[in-house]
């Protein structure tokens, strides 16, 4: 009697659940389920296509990243080796190929003179010469 009792009372329960789920399962009725299939390939395929596109723009930001380091260490280099510019107040920033030099310099030849060598340098594609000329009297 146990057994029946148990019976009884198990099986209008997982009824009742299965009725209560079937909304949850059912398909839009305007779709088939291989339309349903088709639509979830194509979302799945976007997304790909999505990834895809978002790490060739994160390898090619960082591939800029590089090109304008080396860009910016080549300028320095320059700049320190050319006897007729003193380089240690001149700051070299690259940003997608522009060169900005900033800082004081002893005069308007010195700062012309320190954009002609970076423009020289391979991979410069503008340069953007902010230098100031500070004279000793300028100073006090």
């Amino acid at each position: 009697m146990k057994i029946t009792y148990s019976f009884k009372l198990i099986v209008p329960a997982i009824l009742f659940g299965m009725v209560l789920s079937v909304p949850a399962f059912a398909q839009d009725g305007n779709a088939t389920a291989s339309q349903s299939m088709h639509q979830a390939g194509d979302k799945v395929e976007q997304v790909g296509s999505d990834t895809a596109a978002a790490a060739k723009d994160a390898y090619h930001g960082t591939e800029r990243v590089i090109k304008d380091t080396t860009i910016t260490a080549e300028v320095k280099t320059a700049l320190v080796s050319d006897k007729n510019v003193s380089s240690s107040g001149i700051h070299v920033t690259t940003t997608a190929g522009v060169v900005t030099l900033e800082g004081n310099v002893s005069s308007p030849e010195m700062a012309q003179h320190a954009g002609q060598v970076a423009r020289q340098t391979t991979g410069v594609v503008r340069v953007d010469n902010r230098l100031m000329v500070v004279t000793s009297a300028n100073t006090n």
